[in-house]
């Protein structure tokens, strides 16, 4: 049996005649009788009735024809579901989120992929350093990563897609609230709440900006990431210096204030240099207009 059999076959049963059949398909009718009398033998059963007048479905006939009908249709599905993999529309795109970023950041490239390829499906990892979504990059275990630069290794392509200042989270009740602008060199006494991790680019970002205002920052509190490092700030326990994206995570009981003398961090989408992935490509190019770089761009291998 082979499809074109399939095919032949609901042509004549939706025509009920086979000279109309054969005129769609384009094949003579000879050929066309014969391949439906080699299907009814490879089935051993009568599928259609034929008369001098008349071609009508046996119920088996019938019955074979939904089935045949729901055969080509699944084997359509699949050859359009195959197209779109192979256009990069079709699929499973994991990409990592650090820190703030997943509030910041994925509402617009969320919708931004569902609007240009709606087709794809979206799996999201939070809270991943850079080092970690550089190896997950390499693994392929993430198509994408929005991460802070420095990459680890020459083989990770990226563009940055915004650059952040540092602001100061403190707690409302502080000295400190109800200055519109702190200045790094005002948080030489104050007790920091800082991020435990010794690899996040903000960590270092911070401990540079104290360094450079010409103080140790007074380490008393460490938080894994930016939203325990904002509770222990509303609790009272210090002042923390954080990304600015920060403010997406409004919390009660702590205020944000802009902050001079204090660096800058940068967030970019980054990807594997090696990868073929089509939909990586379809992915970069839909996020072109919603994330655009204010540095230059690296191109995905295609």
């Amino acid at each position: 049996m082979e499809l074109r059999h399939l095919r032949y076959f609901v042509t004549v049963a939706e025509t009920c005649h086979f000279a109309r059949a054969a005129e769609q398909l384009h094949v003579a009718q000879p050929a066309l009788s014969h391949a439906v009398r080699q299907l009814e033998k490879e089935l051993d059963v009568t599928l259609l009735a034929r008369t001098t007048r008349q071609v009508r479905l046996t119920p088996a006939g019938e019955f074979f024809l939904t089935e045949a009908r729901r055969v080509l249709a699944t084997l359509q599905d699949g050859v359009r579901g195959v197209q779109r993999i192979g256009e990069g529309k079709l699929g499973l795109l994991r990409v990592g989120f650090t820190g703030t970023a997943a509030f910041s950041h994925l509402p617009r490239l969320a919708r931004a992929l569902s609007q240009r390829v709606p087709h794809v499906e979206l799996e999201v990892r939070a809270d991943l350093l850079t080092a970690d979504q550089c190896e997950h990059l390499r693994t392929g275990t993430l198509g994408l990563g929005v991460l802070r630069p420095p990459v680890t290794g020459d083989d990770i392509d990226f563009r940055v897609i915004e650059v952040e200042p540092l602001i100061l989270a403190a707690p409302a009740d502080h000295r400190l609230a109800v200055e519109p602008v702190v200045s790094m060199a005002d948080l030489r006494a104050e007790p920091l709440v800082t991020y435990h991790a010794r690899g996040s680019v903000v960590h270092e970002a911070v401990a540079r900006s104290c360094r450079e205002a010409g103080f140790t920052p007074q380490q008393q509190h460490e938080a894994p990431g930016t939203a325990a490092l904002l509770a222990l700030v509303a609790g009272g326990l210090g002042v923390g210096v954080v990304p600015a994206s920060a403010r997406s995570l409004p919390l009660d009981g702590v205020v944000f204030r802009d902050l001079s003398g204090a660096a800058t961090v940068e967030l970019a989408l980054a990807w594997h240099r090696e990868t073929r992935s089509p939909l990586v490509a379809s992915a970069l190019a839909a996020l072109d207009d919603v994330f655009p770089s204010p540095g230059s761009t690296s191109e995905v291998n295609r």
